[in-house]
């Protein structure tokens, strides 16, 4: 069976719905993936993460490298039997630390040097070494080690960039063709950079696509650019990469974010966003941002959101959560982290949803209005 299957593109924009096929489930999309970077989503265990049908989870390759270590994790038979998580995971490259740990890093033509946040010792990332630790932990989608450059950076500095990253992604693609996967059949993909300059955002979808990958990524954005530089980049990119194949937005990012990507053409995304805000005490609704720590949700005996289908929303009330979080209780954290990640895993589904019934356009344009507000 492919491993992708273009179901149903919604005519009015670039929005589609497909199915992905892996050894561990298959995956439908839109989807987004919520963020398990230590080989855990923070707080949650993996049946409350099935409860709030997470379709597949993201695991962070440098964080994993460095502890507990992929040579341990091999021996556990994987990070799926390591975590007891029996869907996909997708595991990045350690690409987006090459960009936030840039203080204790180095870049060259090999590679990147790290010197690690825990301990000071230094490590080398190259294409090879990265593949190898994904092959060890054995998720079922792996990213090419890719330089991640600053919106800010120069016209210059971004080709050789550019040219580095695509470097990179041809020897990924020769190595990945020659080895064997130790667990399961397991699939590449291409991530595509060029900052906010539009002829290098071209040359690198266009250049990488001839590489013929499994699935392409969309990375470099959400760190820093406009939504308006954001959208051209991504607008960019799903016009030249197949339509055939899985891209992913990395990154990002906010519910508006997420829909207007979508209308892109963009089927998959993760953000540490909803677990984040949640344990700052920020949680999503269908009718916009609710920030629970404040004084008028004392005594509010209403659910975060009526309509939402899950554990806390079913149980508990906003004034209890309110004092969980005044109080330093862990619940709250818990809480609130499984009701956000219900919010966009919904938001997604509805999305898929929407496309479909061929009313995405509209559906979409109403979300955003609702979404964007405090309530």
């Amino acid at each position: 069976m492919d491993f992708f299957q273009l179901r149903i593109t919604d005519h009015n924009t670039k929005a589609r719905s497909a199915t992905l096929f892996t050894a561990n489930g298959i995956i439908e999309t839109p989807v987004f993936m919520p963020v398990g970077t230590q080989a855990t989503v923070k707080t949650l265990s993996p049946d409350e993460l099935y409860e709030i049908r997470s379709q597949i989870i993201l695991a962070n390759t440098y964080h994993l490298y460095l502890r507990p270590g992929d040579g341990l994790i091999r021996g556990f038979g994987g990070l799926h039997r390591f975590m007891n998580w029996k869907k996909p995971i997708l595991t990045d490259s350690g690409g987006f630390q090459v960009f936030s740990l840039k203080d204790i890093r180095k870049i060259n033509a090999e590679g990147v040097l790290f010197q690690s946040h825990l301990d000071g010792s230094r490590h080398m990332f190259t294409p090879e070494k990265v593949l190898d630790i994904q092959r060890n932990l054995g998720s079922d989608i792996m990213m090419v080690l890719d330089e991640c450059p600053a919106h800010t950076s120069t016209t210059e500095y971004l080709y050789k960039s550019h040219e580095l990253t695509l470097k990179w992604a041809r020897q990924a693609r020769q190595i990945f063709e020659r080895w064997e996967p130790l667990y399961h059949p397991q699939y590449l993909f291409g991530i595509v950079q060029g900052g906010i300059n539009p002829d290098i955002r071209s040359a690198s979808a266009r250049l990488l696509t001839e590489l013929d990958f499994p699935g392409y990524a969309i990375g470099g954005l959400a760190v820093g650019e406009s939504k308006k530089e954001m959208a051209a980049m991504i607008n960019i990119s799903t016009d030249i990469l197949p339509a055939d194949k899985p891209r992913y937005l990395m990154g990002v990012g906010k519910p508006e974010d997420i829909l207007n990507a979508i209308e892109s053409g963009v089927d998959m995304f993760d953000c540490v966003m909803p677990t984040r805000n949640a344990r700052n005490g920020t949680v999503f609704t269908k009718h916009g941002r609710i920030v629970l720590k404040g004084g008028r949700f004392k005594e509010d005996q209403e659910p975060i959101d009526a309509s939402c289908d899950c554990y806390t929303c079913r149980n508990f009330s906003r004034g209890y959560i309110r004092h969980l979080y005044n109080t330093g209780e862990i619940l709250g954290l818990r809480l609130a982290t499984i009701h956000n990640l219900r919010f966009y895993l919904w938001l997604t589904g509805t999305a898929r949803e929407e496309i479909m019934n061929g009313n995405f356009k509209l559906w979409k344009d109403e979300m955003i209005d609702k979404v964007t507000h405090t309530i």
